[in-house]
């Protein structure tokens, strides 16, 4: 039997079941360490389980011929990312009013998540600062393994502005990085 990795799936044959059985087994351990990395191991789960859901309910919206279906899933991966990043944030904001709390920022919240090292602490606090695009596709080449073809898939933009946008992200990092070790 030929395996979701070796040729387009058909999203829109008879059975569609088996199709998307190979495609979780294909991908969901990949996509499940790229979205712990996003938004921690309590939803990763969750969010793995809404990506296949949400696959399976735009399956006629897939076009193999467009962009391999890996792109495709982490594309709704990283929209409900951000989704529930939101979600979080609307939460823990009322949660603070109601106490009488201020409400931090969202970039202090993905800050805290990343603990390790003097440079991943450079890295973290650079990672805040970015724009929501940028940080998108850092963490798709990085974390998620994509291939700045499959990231502009995923985000709905031209390969080159993620290559562009890739290059501006790293050159700054680096220069972070270079600047934190004087």
């Amino acid at each position: 039997m030929t395996t979701a990795l070796e040729k387009p799936p058909d999203l829109r044959g008879p059975d569609v079941t088996a199709v998307f059985a190979e495609l979780f087994d294909a991908h969901a351990r990949q996509l499940r360490g790229y979205l712990a990395g996003r938004v921690g191991e309590s939803a990763a789960d969750d969010l793995v389980a809404d990506t296949f859901l949400v696959a399976l309910r735009r399956r006629h919206s897939y076009d193999p011929e467009q962009a391999p279906i890996k792109g495709w899933l982490y594309g709704i991966a990283t929209n409900l990312v951000r989704e529930h990043v939101r979600k979080e944030a609307r939460g823990r904001r009322a949660g603070l009013r109601a106490v009488g709390r201020p409400e931090p920022d969202h970039g202090a919240f993905v800050a805290d998540r990343v603990d390790a090292e003097r440079a991943s602490r450079v890295i973290a606090r650079a990672l805040t600062e970015l724009r929501d695009e940028d940080r998108d596709a850092l963490l798709l080449t990085s974390w998620a393994g994509l291939t700045p073809a499959e990231v502009a898939e995923a985000l709905g933009e031209p390969a080159s502005t993620v290559r562009s946008r890739l290059h501006r992200v790293r050159t700054r990092l680096q220069a972070l990085l270079t600047e934190e070790n004087r």
